[in-house]
């Protein structure tokens, strides 16, 4: 087996202890980093979001899976030109104002960030206005994230896609997620995307900025 699909069976079992070294290996063996990145982690993961979705895996197996990537991805950082994994693009994240879940908010961040997105997640009960000052403060902003877990907090979601696409602002792709959340509410809120799990969101994301 190749160095490269040791990182890539490690990232896909999960195995958060040993991942630093399969990638210190696979460097030391004169692997191409980006490689390392594209074809072991993402293409790991990519495999990882099929499964869940075919409910081969749940939840707790994709978190680790996702976390193993993330550490495997410190090792990288460095030996990456310009010391970024982020090629496609910032994405930014949210649960919308009045709503204070995070476990599936968390998890789509983690998904998009293993496509190859730099993530910046606002956290939970996030204003409007805050979602608007960050896109403006990161111009170069390819994907903005609106997450929802209530059916109470569907109209805050709806104000909140509204206010972003009245700002004026532009250049990024708005997409929706969230329990009660469905295509036919993301169409009439005027959403780009619409995306029923985190592994879907990751792939929705990369689709939107090809």
């Amino acid at each position: 087996m190749s160095k490269i699909a040791e990182v890539a069976k490690a990232v896909e079992a999960g195995k958060m202890k040993l991942i630093e070294g399969f990638v210190a290996e696979a460097l030391e063996a004169g692997e191409d980093p980006l490689a390392i990145l594209n074809e072991g982690m993402i293409g790991a993961m990519a495999i990882v979001g099929e499964k869940f979705q075919k409910s081969e895996i749940f939840v707790p197996e994709m978190l680790v899976a996702a976390k193993t990537m993330k550490k495997g991805v410190e090792v990288l950082k460095p030996k990456l030109a310009g010391g970024t994994t982020a090629k496609l693009g910032k994405c930014i994240i949210g649960t919308v104002h009045g709503d204070l879940h995070d476990i599936g908010k968390n998890l789509v961040a983690l998904m998009i960030e293993s496509a190859g997105f730099e993530v910046i997640d606002l956290g939970v009960d996030v204003q409007i206005e805050t979602f608007i000052n960050k896109i403006k403060e990161n111009p170069d902003t390819k994907i903005v994230a609106l997450s929802a877990l209530l059916t109470t907090t569907m109209p805050s979601m709806k104000d909140t896609a509204t206010a972003i696409k009245a700002s004026g602002l532009s250049g990024f792709k708005l997409i929706v997620g969230g329990a009660p959340v469905t295509q036919e509410f993301a169409d009439q809120i005027g959403a780009d995307g619409y995306s029923p799990d985190a592994a879907s969101a990751a792939t929705l994301a990369k689709n939107l900025v090809a």
